[in-house]
């Protein structure tokens, strides 16, 4: 695919960074010089100095033969400027990064499509979305929700004492007669590799494994896994950030009891009239003293989302040692993520994968209808739509030529999600969410177009 991205920030280098590793043919315009220099000595891809709504600019990246135009740059007007120029230069599909989630609420009303841009991606909307699920799933440190809900995917970290470890994956399934998970990913502790889970894949100790469940199977994975879950009533939000804002708004709305902090005193009163419903505190989040005096030790989630993120992970770290259930950390710095098991807090997020994880299902080959990456696994989980012209339409999972690095975790049928196993036969129509490794990414496309 011939793929344009405006913007050699944060999330346009990541998103260039991982398109180049599938040799995507790749073009990054932007007018930072320097970004640039830094992208073209890191990346295999071609870079373009210059304004992304300059005409001469877009036709100097031959825009007419893209396949994909990404605006990410800084300036919400510049995307959405950008992506209505390239549709209307022969561009055949165009993604805007926008700030203002009000647009996307309102996506449904306004056409955006008529206006040349296909889909509108907010950072700040998806990382508002996980805090929620994550909240929901208080036990599972990675969630990710098809269609509504219908299938689910949780990741977990085995403790100590829990019934998996020791079994193998086909001793664990026989607990539950009708079963409804399937394990679809595993990375030992200290280990980089990851598993994708075979009947006889023993569980161990401190493994981050991956499910997909539908909602009966949640409640089976809490006394599988020895997890507890946890009733989440009062939460404690750091930043009034547009992530904190907006999380702090649907939680309100969720009927959850919100504390949001926030240093600057003009803005913590801003906020304060936009969130009748929560309380809003003007004062500086490191100070431990202040968190304690707004009854730290009483909340149930605490939720750090500054600019900052050494100070959202050390202020979780310092809820942590007060016993708090939930910690959320959002950090910017990739190598802090990977860090995520380890670090002593439940869940780190980042906005930068999660709006990758959001655009990259357009570039992968047959009907994707939803991706994510797994938090620090080399594994993508793909939710696939079979076509009658597929390979699988009509076939048995257990007859599929599939590879051994894939795995199907589960199938949604008229709005009902499915655990499939072997004998379980694909229709037209059918929506498959697949888990895989990078080098089975191809052959399962190939089935799926």
């Amino acid at each position: 695919m011939k793929i344009i991205i405006a913007g050699a920030g944060e999330v346009g280098f990541h998103l260039a960074k991982l398109l180049s590793y599938e040799s995507q043919d790749i073009t990054l315009i932007d007018t930072n010089k320097e970004s640039l220099s830094y992208a073209e000595g890191h990346l295999d891809i071609r870079v373009l100095k210059g304004d992304a709504t300059s005409i001469s600019v877009l036709k100097d990246a031959r825009v007419s033969q893209s396949d994909l135009v990404i605006g990410v740059t800084a300036s919400e007007t510049t995307n959405i400027t950008l992506c209505m120029l390239a549709k209307q230069l022969g561009s055949k599909r165009t993604i805007a990064r926008i700030s203002n989630t009000e647009f996307v609420e309102y996506k449904d009303q306004i056409a955006f499509t008529e206006l040349g841009i296909d889909e509108l991606i907010s950072p700040e909307e998806l990382a508002a979305a996980e805090i929620q699920l994550l909240l929901n799933q208080s036990a599972f440190n990675d969630t990710y929700e098809f269609e509504q809900g219908l299938l689910i995917m949780v990741g977990v970290s085995l403790p100590k004492g829990a019934p998996f470890i020791g079994k193998m994956v086909k001793e664990a399934a026989r607990v539950f007669p009708e079963l409804h998970f399937m394990p679809i990913a595993l990375q030992r502790r200290g280990t980089q590799f990851t598993l994708i889970p075979r009947g006889d894949t023993v569980f161990m100790e401190e493994d981050q494994v991956y499910f997909i469940t539908d909602r009966k199977g949640v409640d089976e994975l809490y006394k599988l896994t020895g997890k507890k879950k946890e009733e989440i009533r009062n939460i404690m939000i750091l930043g009034g950030s547009k992530v904190g804002v907006k999380a702090a708004r649907d939680l309100c709305d969720k009927r959850f009891n919100v504390k949001l902090i926030e240093k600057d005193k003009n803005k913590a009163f801003e906020i304060a009239d936009m969130l009748p419903n929560a309380l809003v505190i003007n004062g500086d989040c490191r100070n431990v003293e202040l968190l304690e005096e707004e009854s730290l030790e009483s909340m149930d989630a605490f939720i750090a989302v500054t600019g900052n993120s050494e100070t959202n992970i050390m202020s979780c770290l310092v809820a942590k040692s007060k016993h708090i259930k939930k910690t959320i950390a959002l950090v910017e710095n990739m190598d802090y993520f990977q860090l995520s098991h380890s670090i002593g807090v439940d869940t780190l997020i980042n906005k930068k994968l999660l709006a990758a994880n959001n655009i990259f299902r357009h570039i992968r080959k047959g009907e994707v209808v939803a991706l994510t990456r797994l938090n620090n696994l080399n594994a993508e989980i793909l939710e696939f739509v079979v076509n009658a012209s597929s390979e699988v339409n009509g076939e048995l999972i257990k007859e599929l030529d599939f590879p051994r690095e894939a795995i199907i975790g589960g199938v949604i049928r008229e709005d009902l999600g499915i655990i499939a196993l072997g004998d379980f036969r694909i229709q037209q129509g059918d929506r498959v969410v697949v888990c895989c490794l990078p080098s089975a990414i191809p052959k399962v496309e190939k089935l799926f177009l």
